[in-house]
């Protein structure tokens, strides 16, 4: 079980980190939704063999293209909040209990998966955006979606907007584990409320019973 009275501390340290990256990807849904999620209304002014979402994809591109040329100071202040969150993880796991095995060690899970998916395919995708050589060995050249054996130009974009949606799911379960922990320690402090209620009445009435016995067996002499 975690030291008395970190606890709260530590959820603070989970959820605050987890609610800072969501704040990201819905910063970045805007981007996402047309290229992954729904086709613009202007594509039925389109003629035939012009995407509409053409422009959505160019927006996205140059978007990443800015969020890959920042500062270092913003990768490194993600990278202390991504930190933070693994701190709160390992207060709340030392010397764990059953509930925090079951929440916290899923939660951490969830957690693990969500960096993964963030080194393996954002951090990569970022990187390729940036170089425009979209799924071809370095030093080759550019190659459009359905040419050779690489992804192309869209379906790489598409990676990276469905890769957002993944980390965004993994991180609302982080968040449901941290909020079912709490409800079921606040269950369970009810019902052990309530036992030492009706235990403390059972001591009274007996209390009472023992003291009104003489009573009663004076007035029958």
């Amino acid at each position: 079980m975690p030291v008395r009275g970190t606890a709260p501390f530590a959820t603070f340290l989970i959820v605050g980190p987890t609610c800072f990256f969501l704040g990201i990807l819905f910063a970045l849904f805007p981007y996402d939704y047309f290229v992954l999620w729904s086709t613009p209304t202007t594509a039925t002014s389109l003629g035939a063999g012009i995407d509409a979402r053409d422009p959505y994809f160019t927006l996205q591109e140059n978007h990443l293209k800015f969020l890959h040329a920042s500062p270092p100071l913003i990768s490194r202040i993600l990278h202390i909040v991504i930190g933070t969150g693994l701190l709160g993880f390992l207060m709340k796991l030392y010397k764990p209990s059953e509930a925090n095995m079951l929440f916290d060690g899923a939660s951490l899970v969830l957690y693990m998966c969500g960096i993964a998916v963030y080194i393996a395919n954002i951090v990569k995708g970022l990187r390729m955006v940036t170089a425009g050589v979209y799924g071809a060995p370095p030093g080759a050249e550019p190659v459009e979606a359905g040419h050779g054996n690489y992804v192309g130009r869209e379906d790489s974009l598409r990676v990276l907007a469905a890769s957002n949606t993944i980390l965004a799911l993994v991180l609302v379960g982080v968040l449901v584990l941290q909020a079912g922990q709490w409800y079921a320690q606040r269950k369970e402090q009810q019902e052990i409320e309530t036992m030492d209620r009706q235990r403390d009445e059972k001591r009274a009435h007996k209390k009472e019973a023992h003291v009104q016995a003489p009573h009663k067996e004076k007035k029958k002499q």
